[in-house]
């Protein structure tokens, strides 16, 4: 086993931990009613708010990608990020109106995995995000260098996706997020390793 391997090995051993660890609630209705709206601040606000942006580029690149390129397993993995992770943005969105937390916050991304970035001006709003340039440069891409650029911007995008949402899963108060973060890690790995297989066979 290589070293990218191991380490799906070890995260997906690490979603196991969380799930038998999950404690259970003992709280009363009225105390349940009271912790189902978590705080502005909480990291199950932060995930929903810094994911959702993180899932729009995501959709946004596959949508691209899938009109330049005319190679199928590219196309369907394309489609895969659009369908699941559109439906994904749209029940976390969906949670922040029920909890009446506004979808967008002038708190810096991340804070709430305890170490806010910066934007840096260029379109990359959080670790994974494209630039704005990378974006113009999909979308002028063709065939196989379309393909190429697309899954390693991915690679990158899911990589630290997947690392957001070990830290939800881990911090969520909210079931919501918990086994949204769960099932996104889950999710998030298994287009790594189906992105970096590809990028071997593109690279060939």
């Amino acid at each position: 086993m290589g070293a990218a391997g191991a380490a799906v090995l070890l995260l997906a051993l690490g979603l196991v931990a969380l799930m038998l660890v999950r404690p259970t609630s003992s709280s009363t209705p009225q105390e349940a009613n009271r912790a189902a709206v978590p705080a502005d601040a909480s990291v199950d606000v932060g995930f929903a708010r810094d994911m959702s942006i993180h899932h729009q580029q995501a959709v946004e690149m596959s949508f691209i990608v899938r009109d330049r390129t005319a190679d199928e397993d590219v196309r369907r993995l394309a489609y895969d990020i659009i369908n699941t992770q559109a439906n994904q943005r749209g029940m976390m969105l969906g949670w922040l109106d029920v909890w009446g937390r506004a979808k967008s916050s002038s708190r810096p991304p991340m804070e709430w995995m305890g170490h806010a970035v910066e934007p840096r001006g260029d379109g990359s709003l959080m670790p994974g995000m494209a630039t704005d340039t990378e974006l113009d440069a999909l979308r002028v891409a063709k065939g196989k260098d379309a393909e190429v650029m697309y899954l390693r911007l991915m690679t990158v995008h899911h990589r630290a996706g997947a690392e957001m949402a070990q830290a939800a899963a881990a911090g969520a108060g909210t079931d919501e997020i918990r086994n949204l973060a769960v099932e996104d890690v889950a999710r998030e790995l298994l287009a790594l390793m189906l992105q970096t297989s590809a990028r071997r066979e593109s690279s060939d």
